[in-house]
């Protein structure tokens, strides 16, 4: 089994490297571009706020992450931290099974890796193509890894638990937590989806070239001649400019529905935990098991309509191949 699973993996041995690139490019652009939803002074603002929510007794995950210090005029969040917690838990992993490779050692760790990057390939060569599957593997295979990474991370113990606050008459209440779950931060998921963008962008470009990115979205498809080439060439501008309009919300639509579901999770966790504090420790249980299904459908829904995506500007090349 371990035989098989080397030999058919070997495609994706070279982008278990990229992986390691692309996910730094992730919390880079993430760093770099937190001004999406906040500033630094707006980030002053939002940490006072939720400090005042929480000892009013507001019990909800607060939509903005709390800023916990600076570095120059960029704010870092605790979803910033909890971003560098799975980035280094990827990293980690990713050169122990670089090391037990090298060493001829096969372990549960380099079969597992193994046989996650087959399913991942063959996954993306079935929407794609081989061609075109394997010259965007890195990157999409590295937004399925953190993406999956970051929400199993979101459920473990001290996630939104461990930080500063004050004595209540029960407990310990926290109103500023070190960790928060990186995609329930918008600035995360718009980091990734500004990414794409920026990569899908280069691959139409590299694939139909300008004139073809044109043609591509305002040229009339068929066998078409004469009156009826003409009435359909308008159509096809007017709907060409419609599909302008759903290119540039890609990548929008992308990071709110990652956000929106994983926040949702959160807030649910939170809520079931309060609810009855006499049976706090019992009914997030359910929740919690949920929450795993939906963290990975989430990360295969990111991935895959990234995929989708991409094969609707790229897909011409497997056709060419056939």
């Amino acid at each position: 089994m371990y035989k098989t699973l080397s030999t058919g993996s070997r495609c994706g041995l070279k982008p278990m490297c990229r992986w390691i690139c692309a996910g730094l490019l992730v919390f880079v652009f993430g760093f770099t571009g937190l001004s999406f939803a906040e500033s630094a002074e707006g980030g002053a603002e939002i940490l006072s706020g939720q400090t005042v929510v929480a000892e009013e007794g507001e019990e909800h995950l607060p939509p903005m992450a709390v800023v916990l210090f600076s570095i120059g005029p960029v704010p870092v969040t605790n979803s910033m931290v909890s971003s560098w917690l799975a980035a280094s838990v990827l990293i980690a992993v990713a050169v122990r099974f670089r090391r037990q490779v090298r060493a001829g050692h096969h372990t549960l760790l380099t079969g597992t890796i193994e046989a996650l990057v087959i399913f991942l390939h063959g996954f993306l060569a079935d929407i794609l193509g081989k061609k075109l599957a394997e010259k965007t593997f890195w990157l999409l295979g590295s937004f399925f890894i953190f993406i999956l990474c970051s929400n199993w991370l979101g459920l473990f113990p001290g996630i939104g638990s461990v930080g500063w606050g004050h004595e209540t008459e029960h407990m310990f209440k926290v109103t500023r937590p070190l960790f928060r779950g990186v995609n329930a931060d918008l600035n995360t998921t718009l980091a990734m989806g500004a990414l794409f963008f920026l990569f899908w962008f280069i691959w139409a470009w590299k694939s139909n070239g300008p004139v073809g990115i044109v043609k591509h979205i305002f040229a009339p498809k068929g066998d078409m001649k004469g009156v009826m080439y003409f009435v359909m060439a308008v159509v096809f501008v007017a709907v060409g400019f419609l599909e302008v309009f759903s290119i540039i919300i890609r990548p929008f639509s992308l990071a709110l529905r990652l956000y929106g579901n994983i926040f949702a999770g959160e807030v649910m966790l939170e809520t079931m935990l309060h609810k009855i504090p006499a049976l706090g420790w019992l009914l997030p249980v359910p929740f919690y098991l949920m929450e795993v299904l939906v963290g990975l459908i989430q990360a295969l829904v990111f991935t895959l309509l990234s995929a989708v995506f991409v094969m609707l500007i790229c897909s011409h090349e497997e056709a060419e191949e056939h």
